[in-house]
């Protein structure tokens, strides 16, 4: 691949320069169908000789095998890369879910659990996964950054939180980045998250910029495979009829790609990269040539006309069915 992959920085009080694409491991190991080890090693592997600096895992993916999975992978190659994970999501090793937790012992504990699987002396940028309803924001960033000063973690991070829980965090430690979905159909951070991050300085890693998928045009009605969540009630824009509605605004947008001569997903992955040299996507996959057409959308330049034309062919409003069948998990 001739594409050269260009560095943006996360977060100003606390910057961290990673890869202007990164890499979501998750569907290596759960939710996504089968899990495939030697596929996720191969990619992995493919995306740092690529230039792919950016890593996402979680000790909730799995669970747990996700972070032994990149930590494999990463024998070798741990300073070629900037390594992000996650605790809060709190799973048994038989996958029951327990529940969001955010207490500060669970804090320590989660963080040297991850550093073990991993095989690394440090987190690079370490997120509260969810934020725990029960346990004041300030208590969890003040554990998070007792990991900051002992070494062991970077930068900090939140994910799928609210604004004003952004603020609180922020003014207990730098928060150098926040993750949350963000993709042409998934836009509702536009309106108050997105301008508190800009104003303190906090950069935005957007996930599912692809939207679990469909916005690769390659999901179509009865597409997915054995074991895969997304065709589960728990993603309802996925399925039914709200499904075949969403479908067709992706042929809009394979109307558009076919103009600029790139893939759908190349198209809409673009999308997300021009909303800011502070946002930088992890879209997700456990197949090289999967990663290989993503990078390739850090060749598709869109001019501003070419924005206005995509987000008329998909209108902010025009997207049926929540992103998750249970919102509740989400900070408001």
């Amino acid at each position: 691949m001739g594409t050269t992959i260009s560095t943006r920085t996360l977060g100003t009080a606390s910057p961290l320069t990673v890869s202007a694409l990164g890499l979501g491991c998750m569907g290596m190991s759960e939710f996504y169908g089968s899990p495939d080890e030697q596929g996720g090693l191969a990619t992995i592997h493919r995306a740092i000789d690529l230039g792919v600096s950016f890593l996402d895992t979680a000790d909730m993916y799995g669970p747990f095998t996700n972070e032994r999975l990149v930590g494999m992978a990463l024998a070798g190659r741990r300073d070629r890369v900037q390594l992000a994970t996650k605790f809060g999501n709190e799973r048994a090793e038989d996958g029951t879910r327990i529940g969001i937790n955010g207490r500060p012992d669970y804090v320590r504990r989660a963080c040297d659990a991850s550093l073990g699987r991993l095989g690394t002396d440090h987190i690079d940028l370490y997120y509260q996964h969810r934020v725990d309803p029960t346990v004041p924001i300030e208590e969890t960033v003040g554990a998070m950054a007792e990991l900051v000063e002992a070494g062991k973690v970077r930068h900090l991070g939140l994910s799928e939180a609210s604004a004003q829980t952004i603020r609180r965090a922020h003014a207990v430690h730098p928060i150098t980045a926040l993750q949350t979905e963000y993709s042409l159909f998934t836009r509702d951070l536009e309106d108050e998250i997105l301008p508190v991050l800009r104003e303190l300085g906090i950069g935005l890693v957007p996930y599912s910029p692809l939207g679990r998928g469909i916005l690769t045009g390659a999901m179509h009605v009865g597409s997915a495979e054995d074991g895969d969540s997304r065709a589960s009630a728990y993603f309802p824009r996925l399925n039914g009829e709200n499904l075949q509605h969403n479908l067709r605004l992706v042929d809009a947008i394979r109307q558009l790609a076919d103009q600029h001569g790139c893939t759908p997903g190349q198209l809409a992955l673009a999308w997300v990269l021009a909303q800011g040299e502070d946002v930088v996507p992890i879209p997700g996959t456990k197949r090289v040539r999967y990663l290989e057409e993503n990078i390739g959308s850090l060749d598709v330049s869109l001019s501003s006309e070419d924005l206005a034309s995509l987000e008329a062919a998909v209108p902010r409003d025009a997207v049926r069915g929540d992103r998750y069948g249970d919102m509740s998990h989400i900070d408001a």
